[in-house]
């Protein structure tokens, strides 16, 4: 449900938070900016071409989820130690970076995903953005956004104990990122909201203050100072993870030839 006067619809680049306020300020293509880590992870992911399927649930609907798309299935970064198994791919960047052989991936991810598809089932078009990947995002936008069509950038923040939301720095210089090129690329009206997380941008320090923010030390504490470090990188990567049905695929990514067939799953 929206509420009057918090749609932002008089600006066409707009920003608000986690999964409520992804549902009350509708766009035509929304941005889900989750640092530490999903969409780190998932560019990263792209980046080594893989496809990636994300879910809403971290129990056995995953992994049969997996099954029903040929894809392997991502596993928690502590799991992963504790397996002490080098083959199973965990939802660390740093760990994903490493993987070799693996063309489909389903990410566990209650929050980012959530939102997603939450913005998916609204109409919007849905693509995922972080720190790596900033510029290539509100460069593949800014056409879109000169010929009218509005944008909301969705950080997606973290979650406190009692499970309301904890907005989180990290997610807010990343939706700043993506709004700043943006509004140089396609000098759109942005809303007090979006200007707020520019200017939160604007004044962020890297590596340095990722890495000393709630959500770095709290990586950074139990020894997934890698995964702090990767995300921090700014505009190292040229992918655009779009939705597409149930999948993120590179947008950036030149189309097959005319007549090539495409790969199916059991091919």
């Amino acid at each position: 449900m929206t509420l009057p006067g918090h749609d932002q619809s008089t600006y066409r680049l707009r920003m608000e938070w986690g999964p409520t306020g992804a549902e009350a300020v509708p766009a035509d293509y929304a941005v889900v900016v989750d640092v530490l880590s999903f969409t780190t992870t998932l560019t990263v992911a792209l980046e080594r071409g893989i496809e990636v399927f994300p879910f809403r649930w971290k129990d056995s609907r995953a992994a049969e989820h997996a099954m029903r798309h040929g894809a392997t299935l991502a596993v928690g970064r502590f799991e992963a130690l504790s397996r002490g198994d080098a083959r199973h791919v965990s939802l660390s960047p740093a760990g994903l970076a490493e993987v070799e052989g693996v063309e489909r991936l389903v990410l566990p991810s209650p929050n980012g995903s959530t939102i997603a598809f939450s913005l998916a089932e609204s109409g919007a078009q849905v693509v995922g953005a972080c720190l790596r990947n900033a510029g290539a995002v509100a460069r593949w936008l800014a056409p879109k956004v000169a010929d009218g069509a509005s944008v909301v950038v969705v950080p997606a923040g973290e979650r406190w104990y009692d499970d309301t939301l904890r907005p989180a720095a990290e997610d807010l210089w990343g939706a700043g990122a993506v709004l700043t090129a943006l509004d140089q690329e396609a000098e759109a009206g942005a809303s007090p909201e979006a200007r707020m997380a520019m200017a939160a941008w604007q004044a962020a320090v890297l590596p340095h203050d990722l890495l000393l923010c709630a959500g770095g030390r709290e990586l950074t504490e139990v020894g997934f100072v890698a995964d702090v470090e990767i995300a921090a990188k700014h505009d190292v990567s040229e992918v655009v993870p779009e939705l597409v049905g149930e999948s993120f695929r590179d947008a950036a990514a030149a189309p097959p030839p005319p007549g090539a067939r495409l790969r199916r799953i059991g091919d």
